[in-house]
């Protein structure tokens, strides 16, 4: 089997793309597989609707059927988690979603965790997903910053609503671990741990701990 991971951006943005990429850096180690990262072309932008989710199902299906013999794991890397069950029954390999991965890890740190999200209107879809996941009674609560996935390049903008948000979430809603509700803030993690001291998760590099951890255990379902 490739010891090869294939991290997707399901959205046709490559600064988002190259964001998703740095924050895999410190994850590429020697003796691990290697962690490549690419753009899904037919994706729209930013990912932040329920139809722009339904829209980038197939061509994940696609993508994943063509590098299937290529890698040893999959992970996609938007907060929606696009086709992430469709896609499992695409392959034997490992398939992860920043999300779920997301939310596990910040369970394993805190009692309640807070999210912060891009838009207002992408909140009803991640509450969705929490309550699916049944992990309803551990969320602290979600808030926007306002901003579309091509604005959040915009450092001077976009850190510092993500502070503002980050604080609330602590202070008001009580949370004590933020997850950060879409790949292309990966570059604002550490500053914004660093701000408002308390973890932050980063999603894909949590998606992308676990599918090294399945890989090198040959966890991988075959």
């Amino acid at each position: 089997m490739p010891d090869r991971i294939l991290v997707i951006n399901p959205n046709s943005t490559e600064e988002c793309t190259r964001g998703i990429d740095q924050a895999c850096a410190p994850l590429r180690m020697p003796g691990g597989p290697g962690i490549d990262c690419v753009t899904l072309r037919e994706g729209p932008p930013g990912v932040e609707t329920q139809q722009h989710v339904d829209g980038v199902v197939a061509p994940m299906l696609k993508l994943i059927r063509e590098k299937e013999k290529d890698y040893a794991a999959f992970v996609v890397a938007c907060y929606s988690d696009p086709g992430l069950h469709s896609l499992r029954e695409a392959t034997n390999k490992p398939v992860l979603g920043i999300s779920e991965c997301g939310i596990l890890t910040a369970l394993t740190l805190g009692q309640k965790f807070g999210v912060i999200a891009i838009l207002k209107q992408s909140i009803p879809r991640h509450l969705r997903y929490v309550g699916a996941l049944g992990v309803s009674d551990r969320l602290a609560g979600e808030l926007p910053i306002g901003l579309p996935v091509v604005e959040l390049s915009d450092e001077k903008k976009t850190f510092g609503r993500m502070v503002e948000a980050g604080r609330t979430l602590r202070d008001t809603h009580a949370a004590n671990v933020v997850i950060m509700g879409c790949a292309g803030m990966a570059r604002y993690r550490k500053p914004l741990q660093d701000e408002i001291g308390i973890p932050v998760v980063e999603p894909t590099q949590a998606a992308v701990t676990m599918a090294i951890g399945r890989v090198k255990l040959n966890w991988a379902g075959v």
